[in-house]
């Protein structure tokens, strides 16, 4: 647990980047528009996030890591699909 964690941008990207990082089938998936992609991440997102804080989030906080988490997904979809 980590004393006094607070829910902020800062704080789950590095968290975020490890979720997408160690679930690269299922951000490909979530590209692909696979079912289940997004909810599956999603929950990741929650679930570390929730380790790392120690406590269940408050829905607001859970609202910022989804938020938090779709955007990390949008910037590998932009950087795989953008110009090189």
């Amino acid at each position: 647990m980590v004393e006094g964690f607070a829910v902020t941008n800062e704080a789950v990207d590095p968290i975020l980047a490890d979720v997408v990082k160690g679930n690269q089938d299922k951000v490909a998936g979530w590209m692909k528009g696979e079912p289940g992609a997004w909810g599956f991440l999603a929950g990741q997102a929650v679930a570390t996030v929730r380790e790392h804080a120690g406590r269940r989030l408050a829905d607001r906080e859970r609202r910022l890591v989804w938020s938090r988490m779709w955007w990390w997904l949008e910037q590998v979809k932009a950087r795989i699909s953008g110009p090189f």
